[in-house]
């Protein structure tokens, strides 16, 4: 962890305020001043500040209902931050492992520990995320082979990674894929000639949504554990 981003998880100091004590020369890291706020520090690492000890926090997991027009953003812009349902301390050291569109409803990871967020959004670790999708049109016949194959989206040079679908009726999909690419759901379907209508997550990796609409819960220990990569 970045030493400014360990100080703010100790104290309740701003970002702004724990790079000045650092700059001030006001922190040592075993023993040694430290005036680089970029410095990595790990948990068996000394960190004093007015001589005292700083301990980070524990980290947090949080799986929350995304409502519909709300923006997976700290803060409210054009529409309003879904971390107002969040009723805890300290939301500004979270981010969401996995973003949704303002329209798009449905599961959302909420966490501080950035190298536990990397296992789900980077698509070198192949985590799934599994999408109700309604459509505008009946899904065609050769769709679902085409997603297994990758397909080309606009703008892209590459094929999207193997997807899952599952019908469920004619207007109405489940899409299971292992990538974040920007809107990629719907530029999937755009690609083979269809428009979608509804988007609702209802799962990351082994965990589902099991909230209503609006509500949150933090994740179990066997939860945040599923997304740890044993190697």
């Amino acid at each position: 962890m970045r030493l400014d981003k360990f100080i703010c998880k100790s104290t309740q100091l701003t970002k702004a305020e724990a790079i000045e004590r650092i700059h001030d020369g006001d922190i040592s890291v075993n023993d040694a001043v430290i005036i680089n706020e970029a410095t990595q520090v790990h948990e068996s690492n000394t960190v004093i500040m007015d001589g005292k000890r700083l301990i980070a926090r524990e980290f947090r997991y949080i799986l929350m209902h995304k409502p519909a027009g709300t923006i997976c953003s700290n803060i409210d812009e054009v529409y309003p931050s879904l971390f107002n349902y969040l009723d805890i301390e300290n939301t500004a050291e979270l981010h969401i492992a996995g973003r949704l569109d303002a329209d798009t409803t449905g599961m959302v990871l909420i966490t501080d520990n950035g190298r536990w967020s990397f296992n789900i959004t980077s698509p070198n670790q192949k985590c799934s995320k599994v999408y109700r999708v309604g459509l505008s049109r009946e899904i065609a016949a050769d769709v679902a082979e085409k997603f297994k194959a990758g397909i080309k989206l606009q703008g892209e040079q590459k094929l999207t990674a193997p997807a899952l679908l599952t019908v469920i009726s004619a207007k109405e999909v489940l899409l299971t894929i292992t990538e974040g690419k920007f809107h990629q759901v719907k530029r999937m379907f755009a690609a083979v000639g269809n428009r979608v209508v509804s988007l609702h997550r209802e799962a990351i990796g082994e965990v589902r949504l099991d909230l209503e609409v609006g509500q949150w819960r933090y994740l179990t220990q066997d939860e945040v554990a599923s997304f740890v990569r044993a190697d």
